[in-house]
């Protein structure tokens, strides 16, 4: 597998260590006036750097809220301090996944521990309280950037008000876990809550870090807790021409390290032909369900068993951005 290389500095976060909310890494400011209360996360995974470079940015420009409240946080800072450049895959998580930990049952069990799940559990009463969440994330492979909008229809149509980056994924998640972004009120229809997900580019891309400065002022200024004024200069990027729904029906989950694709895959290949060999797994041929078919995020930098090496996606819908542009 190719070697991506490393073209963005990591910031030194230990500056942000104390918080001011009594949980380490994690800042809330609030108003005093009315609106809702937006958290912009970054380090879910500990090598997915552009996140941490934006909130470090915005605590160090002392960006405050106009209105409602707002939670700068940075996520699995142990991973991110067991970044090597050598073995750059490695410091993804700990012990398991940070994002896979997202349910009460596993959050509430006081005899399950690791690095991840404590971590969780410190920073879930400040989650508790979120209205909306932007969690900054970016992929293995060098991909066009990605909404992920959960499984609900609340989700894309935020991510259609956002209006970037021009594919929006629409899943049920991951078998091994759920995910930060469908916790509780975000991942239930009846709730007001909400959340995105952003892949922002490739781990170590600069251009991955223009879109999470992007995706973050454009998230800001929807929740109305910031004015355009208040957002660093050359943040804001022009809109893609059009945005595009996809909706995974199958996810493909390896059984064992035997799994390989049929290509060099990165994301969001399109196949025109139902039935088309994409890759195997225990020497079984994996095909592609429908015509059309697009690859959601293929990877094999962290197959084991379990793991998601890839989604498989069905256009829903074209949305023209044309006339949005017009009027900006």
């Amino acid at each position: 597998m190719e070697a991506y290389p490393i073209e963005v500095d990591f910031p030194d976060i230990a500056a942000h260590a104390a918080g001011n909310t009594g949980v380490p890494y994690v800042y809330t400011f609030d108003s005093g006036e009315a609106g809702p209360h937006v958290m912009i996360n970054a380090l879910t995974h500990g090598n997915e750097v552009c996140g941490a470079i934006v909130v470090d940015e915005l605590l160090r420009a002392q960006l405050r809220p106009r209105r409602g409240r707002l939670t700068l946080s940075f996520a699995n800072v142990q991973a991110y301090a067991r970044f090597d450049p050598a073995m750059p895959d490695k410091a993804r998580f700990v012990d398991q996944d940070f994002n896979r930990v997202w349910t009460a049952a596993k959050l509430d069990d006081p005899a399950t521990r690791s690095s991840e799940l404590d971590r969780a559990r410190a920073m879930r009463p400040v989650i508790d309280t979120v209205d909306l969440l932007l969690d900054l994330h970016s992929m293995h492979e060098r991909s066009a950037p990605l909404i992920v909008a959960g499984p609900l229809g609340k989700g894309v149509e935020l991510a259609r008000r956002l209006g970037a980056p021009g594919t929006v994924i629409c899943d049920e998640g991951h078998p091994e876990g759920r995910r930060m972004r469908d916790y509780e009120g975000f991942g239930d229809e009846a709730s007001a809550k909400n959340a995105l997900l952003i892949e922002c580019g490739q781990h170590w891309e600069k251009s991955a870090v223009g879109v999470a400065r992007d995706c973050t002022a454009r998230f800001l200024l929807l929740a109305g807790v910031v004015d355009r004024s208040d957002m660093p200069a050359g943040w804001l990027a022009p809109l893609p021409d059009e945005m595009r729904v996809v909706r995974v029906t199958d996810p493909v989950v390896a059984r064992s390290m035997d799994f390989r694709f049929a290509g060099p895959y990165t994301g969001l290949e399109m196949f025109p032909e139902a039935g088309t060999v994409i890759g195997w797994s225990d020497g079984q041929a994996i095909t592609t369900p429908y015509d059309d078919c697009v690859l959601v995020m293929p990877s094999l930098r962290q197959l084991r068993p379990g793991v998601t090496v890839v989604r498989l996606g069905r256009i829903l819908e074209r949305i023209d951005h044309s006339v949005r542009k017009q009027q900006k």
